[in-house]
């Protein structure tokens, strides 16, 4: 039972995802194509507007549980702008109070911090990025909790067949393994700043692989190649009597 709830939850959880992947897309789009306010904007607006800030202070809250790193940065004026950060690196890691910054206002939040060196880093309410993670996290999802339901299903409709429980087991496993390769991939994309397509194009070979191996495994699990059934050893004959 514990597999399919598993699989069950995580797989609607992966499909929530996928469905938030087209909107992430255009909200991306709608940021990359917005063009620079003209003025100070009063009211939140759909232009971008770059505002200098100082910083007054900056915690990575790594200690803390279900903390997100934030700092808290000062208009010119001394109104404080308080703002979250999905990561550390590379700009809030390296805040010092005092320091120098430029927000990028879009929509009325603050939604990418360029330091004085140049680098650029996006807040919480940064729109990019956020199609990369959600098209990441529902093939991880997906990956791991269709195998998972399958099969956790699968031998319950076989009870007592030790090469359907066999099968199950496969499948199960192969799904974590599916899983983890997605999260890798996501890994990979992010630390190197590769492109939304890299992800699918690295995701997809890894896993037509897992889905030949699993096709294998299950049968040759169904053959009984997988029994670890021992032959019995035979007992030796007993010693005949002499008269």
């Amino acid at each position: 039972m514990t597999w399919q709830l598993m699989g069950l939850a995580t797989l609607v959880v992966g499909v929530a995802m996928a469905l938030e992947v087209r909107g992430a897309l255009d909200r991306e789009r709608e940021f990359r194509a917005a063009p620079a306010c003209a003025s100070v904007p009063v009211n939140a607006s759909a232009c971008r507007w770059e505002q200098e800030f100082s910083v007054r202070k900056a915690d990575l809250n790594r200690g803390r549980r279900n903390g997100s790193p934030e700092a808290e940065l000062l208009l010119p004026s001394g109104k404080p702008w308080h703002v979250t950060f999905r990561r550390t690196d590379p700009v809030l890691s390296e805040l010092e109070p005092g320091e120098k910054v430029v927000g990028l206002i879009w929509h009325g939040q603050v939604v990418e911090v360029r330091d004085g060196d140049g680098h650029r880093q996006q807040t919480s309410h940064g729109p990019v990025g956020w199609s990369e993670d959600r098209l990441g996290g529902a093939l991880a999802c997906c990956a791991f909790g269709l195998p998972a339901l399958v099969g956790g299903v699968w031998p319950l409709f076989a009870r007592g067949d030790r090469r359907h429980a066999a099968a199950g087991r496969v499948v199960r496993w192969h799904g974590v393994c599916m899983g983890v390769a997605a999260l890798f991939t996501l890994w990979a994309q992010s630390a190197n700043g590769w492109p939304f397509w890299a992800i699918p194009a690295i995701w997809g070979p890894l896993a037509l692989l897992g889905l030949v191996s699993m096709t294998a495994f299950v049968l040759a699990a169904l053959r009984g190649d997988m029994d670890d059934e021992t032959p019995p050893v035979p007992e030796p004959a007993p010693a005949s009597g002499h008269s």
